[in-house]
Order: structure tokens, then C-alpha cells, then sequence
């Protein structure tokens, strides 16, 4: 039975008085609903999967793992040959990190399990050890699977464009992506459902400012009406 990202009342009050731009955004929407992975072993091979490519391309992908596959563990990682996975749409290169990953995790090498009780910037500092995984592999696995309340990934190209059409700017570059993250807080996750629904088309008339060429990039990786899937970068 799928499970959802929970957030309730507290997260939708703080958001709206901070700022109102959003809270707008967050009555024409209403509740955003976005499918978690509870299991970090599976979720970090989900993120993988995610890596660089559109939302639709990822949830392909990953429904035909699924459907080969069935669990999607260590073990059924190692033992699926390299053609094997390739098979599913897979390139080359992810193949290798899903690959890494598996045997860190049977060798006792990478304790998946421990990331849970880690706080963020140690988790994303343990997570790149990991051969392929990046800061926003990290950050995805932090909201798709651990439920972390604040995070919002500059690294995400639907998020710049969430943020762009929201806030009408041309650019977000990191000094005014602070700003909105320290708006957010302490509770970043939910207002990053809320971007990725903007950048998906959730708001009938509302564009992209971007040039021409950034806004045809992000809309590659933008998500589609509000399901506001993810963007795809390490």
C-alpha cells in the first residue's frame, strides 16, 4: 500500500504567515500528495534511478524494475546481472553506483539503516561515500524516504523553476534561493511540494520568466500537474 509524505495544518499555518505569496499558491492547490519510499536501501536506488533524467522517464524506469524485479534489495541488486539491469533503461554508470551500493551494504561496508538517526549534513557526508551519490541524491532520500522536515535542494532544477514562476524571478541564484530557504524553515519540505507543483503546470497561466534556454531545461525535469514529481540531478 503506497504511503505519503505526512504534513498537516502546523506546516500549511507557518507557511502561509510566512509568506504570502505561497500561501496563496497553497489554497489554489490544496493538499499536494507525493509517494514515499520507506525503505532507504530501495529509496536510495529510486534517487539513483531519478539521477539526471525527466520525472516520466524515471518513473518508467523504475516501474519496470518493479515489475522484473519485484523487492528491490542488496541481494537482488547483486544478483541481477549488469545486462540485466541495463535492460530496464538503465545506463551504464548507474548500473555501477546501484551495483556499489548493493555490495557496500551486504559487505557491512555502508550501514543503510544508520542514516536515519543522523542529522542531516552527516547524512549527506555519509551518502557520498557512496560512489554516484551527490548532495542531491542525499537530499532526495531525505525527503522520499526519511520524511525530513526541512529540506529544499538548490540542486533541483523544479525547484529554480517553482521558484522562478512563483516569485517572478528570471534567475535564482544561491544567495536568493537563501533567502527563500530561510523563509521556509523549519518546515522547507512541504514548501519544496508546493514548488515542484508550481513547476509541473499546477497553476493553469503561470510561466516560467527564465530565458528562453534555462526554461526549456527545467521543463524537461519539471514535474507534471500535482503530482509535482522531482527534478533529475546528482
Amino acid at each position: 500500500m503506497a504511503q505519503y509524505f505526512t504534513y498537516g495544518e502546523q506546516e500549511i499555518a507557518h507557511l502561509k504567515a510566512r509568506d504570502k505569496r505561497l500561501a496563496e499558491i497553497i489554497e489554489l492547490i490544496g493538499p499536494v500528495r507525493r509517494e514515499v519510499v520507506p525503505d532507504l536501501f530501495e529509496a536510495l536506488i529510486h534517487a539513483i534511478v531519478g539521477q539526471q533524467i525527466a520525472t516520466r522517464a524515471q518513473q518508467t524506469i523504475w516501474a519496470r524494475m518493479r515489475a522484473g524485479l519485484g523487492a528491490i534489495t542488496p541481494g537482488v541488486i547483486r544478483g541481477t546481472s549488469e545486462a540485466g539491469l541495463q535492460a530496464f533503461g538503465l545506463s551504464f554508470r548507474k548500473v555501477g553506483y546501484m551495483k556499489a551500493a548493493a555490495e557496500r551494504v551486504l559487505s557491512g561496508e555502508f550501514d543503510v539503516e544508520a542514516l536515519r538517526t543522523l542529522p542531516d549534513d552527516a547524512l549527506c557526508a555519509e551518502l557520498a561515500r557512496l560512489p554516484g551519490v551527490g548532495v542531491w541524491t542525499a537530499e532526495m532520500l531525505m525527503t522520499f524516504s526519511l520524511q525530513r522536515p526541512d529540506v529544499i535542494s538548490y540542486g533541483d532544477l523544479a525547484i529554480q523553476r517553482g521558484l522562478r514562476m512563483l516569485y517572478r524571478h528570471r534567475r535564482v541564484d544561491r544567495k536568493l534561493f537563501d533567502k527563500y530557504r530561510r523563509r521556509y524553515a523549519p518546515h522547507a519540505t512541504v514548501a519544496s511540494l508546493y514548488l515542484w507543483a508550481v513547476a509541473g503546470g499546477a497553476v493553469p497561466g503561470l510561466t516560467d520568466p527564465a530565458p528562453k534556454a534555462t526554461s526549456k531545461v527545467a521543463s524537461r525535469s519539471a514535474p507534471r500537474r500535482t503530482t509535482a514529481r522531482k527534478s533529475a540531478s546528482e
